[in-house]
């Protein structure tokens, strides 16, 4: 077989599967633009398949994005083996990178949500130095849609315990919560924040960036997009249990 150097690179996003990963992020962008969370050309969508890490590329309106659009990158020597040349490699790269490095990652999702911009300004706010930096919430049913961080598949599990609640994930007695880091000027350069706060939280599934947005992953698509989606929900109640005085915690 030939190796995916010697390949012709436009195989590599070519597929009638609707879940390859040039097609499914094609899906997902689409599905996030009609949800407000890629808007203009911010946020993106990356997947890691085996040895090789599909990444959607920079400066492309999401809605419009085609499979051949795709980047592909071997994660071994995270060298590009497939570059579309009219378009950049997104800035995002380093920290969906983190993700699949850190987490086991299988997917990354990251959007420029509203609600998670706005969280990362409550918190900022909040007098309490200690809660400036965590978005921290509990007792809301939609907790239990997050896991405890692990994206490794030994340790991962879809088992469903009592009540509906997966194996693995936090119940809703837990107390989720997703640590803050501060913007830079150039997306690229929050690799290293992005990476102390995995280390600092092991159980986080994603990391807010203040004015920002929002990094979500897990051990594959489906997981992180069913993380990215309730944490947007438990954004946009946070937001307004705020704004009615409710405390989250």
């Amino acid at each position: 077989m030939a190796s995916h150097t010697e390949q012709d690179p436009d195989a590599l996003v070519t597929s009638p599967d609707p879940i390859h990963p040039a097609n499914h992020i094609s899906s997902l962008c689409r599905k996030f633009y009609d949800l407000g969370w890629v808007t203009g050309t911010g946020g993106g969508v990356s997947i890691r398949k085996d040895d090789l890490v599909y990444l959607a590329p920079s400066g492309v309106q999401k809605e419009m994005m085609q499979p051949e659009d795709m980047f592909v990158m071997d994660y071994q020597t995270k060298q590009y083996i497939r570059k579309p040349p009219a378009y950049k490699p997104s800035a995002c790269t380093p920290l969906f990178l983190a993700a699949y490095t850190h987490r086991g990652a299988g997917c990354c999702i990251h959007t420029h949500s509203q609600w998670a911009v706005l969280v990362t300004l409550i918190c900022e706010s909040l007098p309490n130095p200690a809660e400036r930096n965590v978005f921290a919430i509990r007792e809301i049913e939609q907790i239990k849609g997050i896991s405890r961080g692990s994206s490794n598949p030994s340790s991962s599990t879809s088992e469903i315990a009592e009540g509906g609640r997966k194996v693995g994930n936090l119940g809703y007695f837990d107390t989720l919560r997703i640590p803050i880091i501060e913007n830079t000027a150039h997306e690229e350069d929050l690799e290293e924040r992005m990476a102390e706060a995995m280390r600092e939280w092991p159980e986080c599934a994603a990391v807010l960036v203040r004015r920002h947005g929002v990094y979500v992953w897990g051990r594959d698509v489906g997981q992180a997009k069913t993380q990215a989606e309730s944490l947007d929900y438990l954004f946009q109640l946070g937001v307004r249990m705020h704004g009615m005085g409710l405390k989250w915690t």
